[in-house]
């Protein structure tokens, strides 16, 4: 579907429809590699997670002050959008995935001890393709839990536009 005639339709979002949007996902890739990456490299992933976060943050307050023009309420429009933007994004992109790819992969590697006789260079690399494998599948149900526990909570003290 098209936009009505006239009107062009809004340019891309830069952090949410473009290649930057994986930047959100680095920390549950460090997490994957867990079993074999140094430690530090995993909090790294979890620094570039991070900042993709704050400028998606920062950008959604920008625009959402430059939404209407300058008058009552611009400042508290934009630090609702920077605040929403901020706490779904740390949710949803960083602490449930990270966390939830954290315990597939401990689990797995724990599961693949107990039951295999791989050698561990083996069950760790498998369990690196597990925590991997499911990145794509938490996404959306992560998401949908992160906007119902929102909209049922912090939403509620504030008006939401969308």
């Amino acid at each position: 579907m098209g936009s009505p005639a006239g009107e062009e339709p809004p340019p891309p979002d830069l952090y949410r429809d473009t290649w930057v949007r994986y930047l959100g996902y680095a920390n549950e890739v460090g997490e994957s590699f867990r079993a074999i990456v140094p430690v530090s490299l995993v909090w790294a992933s979890y620094g570039v997670a991070t900042a993709y976060v704050t400028a998606d943050a920062f950008d959604k307050g920008k625009k959402a002050s430059a939404a209407k023009p300058e008058g009552e309420g611009q400042s508290t429009r934009a630090a609702v959008a920077v605040v929403d933007t901020f706490i779904w994004q740390a949710l949803a992109s960083v602490a449930i995935p990270g966390f939830t790819i954290n315990r597939l992969c401990a689990a797995s590697l724990y599961f693949m001890a107990s039951m295999t006789r791989w050698p561990l260079s083996v069950r760790k690399w498998a369990t690196t393709a597990v925590g991997l494998s499911a990145i794509p599948f938490i996404i959306k149900p992560i998401d949908r839990s992160v906007d119902f526990l929102m909209d049922a909570s912090l939403r509620k003290l504030y008006k939401t536009e969308e």
